[in-house]
């Protein structure tokens, strides 16, 4: 490395080994990554055609969508190269880009499912002042303030990470270039800032994740006061399996930003990195959306359209 033309170049060294059950993980990978994006592709298209899906709920889900997407296709092509090409280097503009992407997308997210809370807990504890509760204005506030919270957690990550001097080894132990597991290579002290990283976190994680909770607990509330045994059930099936993947997106990267530099361990990381990487991506149409009756109905519709067409 010192004498090569890569000199200022990092190596990511990657998730998987060329054994051949890594082989057969990498596919299952894939398969993963292909069917989330297929999802999510399908998801925006059908909020996009049908005109019952433009209301605010759909336009939050369909941006879900566009992060998870933007998501996997900023870690999963190169991490896909350069396990099957062997060539491992990133620059260190490119290894800048995938931070502020990921950050942007990720912090992005964790807003984005905490106004989708405050959505679900309009609709089903307010349902009469919807309109005036979520209405277009407040609901366009919320995508634009998501993005933008993301986009500046990711600028200043992605350029104060790149500033400290590497003088140690320039190997990555990750699949893709992350704030925290960069700082193990500089050698300087990033005390301070780590601090300042560690305050972000708790901006861009526990404040979501306390107003969905909080959005959550009430609809709890709300539906034990149904009489339908029915509607009752539903709701709680509902509720279950939205707070268990946003337990689960919440969870990893809380273990990953908030967790003290000594007990930090590599392989952890990157088991851990993948479950807000590519799993949860995968997940969340399927949770979400694909089993809500409009959405169904909006399936059932083009592909009814397609049929007619073809014949």
């Amino acid at each position: 490395m010192e004498n090569g033309n890569h000199t200022s170049y990092f190596i990511l060294l990657g998730l998987f080994n060329h054994t051949g059950a890594h082989y057969f993980l990498f596919v299952m990978m894939l398969t993963i990554v292909f069917i989330s994006l297929l999802v999510n592709a399908l998801m925006i298209l059908l909020i996009h055609q049908d005109h019952r899906l433009h209301t605010p709920m759909y336009f939050l889900l369909s941006q879900l969508s566009l992060m998870d997407m933007m998501l996997v296709f900023t870690i999963v092509p190169k991490m896909a190269a350069d396990y099957l090409t062997s060539n491992k280097f990133i620059s260190p503009a490119g290894c800048g880009l995938q931070i502020f992407l990921f950050l942007t997308l990720a912090g992005g997210e964790c807003f984005l499912l905490a106004a989708m809370s405050y959505d679900r807990y309009v609709a089903v504890c307010h349902p009469l002042r919807y309109p005036v509760l979520m209405n277009w204005p407040l609901c366009m506030r919320m995508i634009l303030g998501s993005w933008f919270l993301g986009a500046a957690d990711g600028i200043m990550q992605a350029v104060v990470t790149l500033n400290f001097p590497f003088c140690k080894s320039r190997e990555i132990d990750h699949f893709f270039c992350e704030a925290p597991t960069l700082l193990r290579l500089a050698c300087t002290d990033t005390s301070v800032f780590e601090y300042a990283m560690y305050i972000c976190c708790v901006l861009m994680l526990l404040i979501p994740i306390s107003l969905i909770l909080t959005s959550y607990s009430l609809i709890l509330l709300a539906v034990l006061h149904m009489r339908s045994t029915e509607a009752r059930k539903k709701a709680f099936t509902t509720c279950s399996s939205h707070l268990a993947v946003v337990g689960l997106f919440y969870g990893a990267t809380t273990f990953i930003y908030m967790r003290p530099k000594s007990y930090r361990s590599a392989n952890h990381d990157k088991i851990v990195s993948t479950f807000y990487t590519i799993f949860t991506p995968a997940l969340n149409p399927l949770i979400y959306s694909m089993r809500n009756s409009d959405v169904k109905g909006a399936l059932t519709k083009c592909i009814s359209s397609l049929s007619y067409l073809k014949s």
